[in-house]
């Protein structure tokens, strides 16, 4: 599976660096992130939960940012475990392009290989899953983005609001009119 796409953010490529690199903005930001932790020097332990076709399950994994180049661009490994669903590991490459002085380009790809029960539920269901989820991340990160620097830059602003379901069926039925 290859996922790719780029957005505009709402705030400099300093504040977006230092927010993406952020464990508790991320856990607000990631859909079913139930919690984040570190556990070494750029890297990470988290439980998610995510939904997949007909399969719900909750994954373990670890997730490690590699190759960082601040506040240009940085790779995430990741690999996650479900007993119920299988597994999943790969690779994301993000990259920051200042537009602005209040605008920044953030370009990503992202590769991954699946086992288990989650390869016999389909490349069509897992890509629009991965693509909402997409969707509903960035659209919550720029949320608390946008927050953030209309409070002049303070760091204490509260969390974007995820999206709702009508947020994920709006994005889902965007992406399969885009095949």
């Amino acid at each position: 599976m290859e996922l790719k796409g780029e957005r505009v953010l709402p705030a400099s490529r300093e504040t977006a660096w230092a927010l993406l690199n952020d464990a508790a903005v991320l856990k607000e930001c990631v859909p079913g992130c139930e919690s984040m932790t570190a556990s070494g020097a750029n890297a990470y332990e988290l439980v998610m939960t995510a939904a997949i076709g007909p399969v719900k399950a909750r994954f373990k994994g670890r997730l490690s940012v590699q190759d960082s180049e601040p506040p240009s661009r940085y790779r995430l490994l990741f690999e996650g475990q479900s007993a119920q669903a299988g597994f999943a590991r790969g690779e994301a490459r993000v990259e920051l392009a200042e537009l602005g002085a209040r605008e920044t380009r953030l370009s990503y790809c992202a590769t991954a290989q699946i086992g288990g029960k989650l390869v016999q539920i389909g490349a069509r269901h897992i890509d629009a899953a991965a693509a909402a989820t997409a969707e509903c991340f960035f659209q919550s990160f720029a949320a608390l983005l946008a927050a953030r620097t209309t409070d002049g830059g303070a760091t204490a602003a509260a969390p974007a609001a995820r999206p709702g379901l009508f947020g994920w069926l709006k994005s889902f039925l965007r992406h399969l009119r885009a095949r």
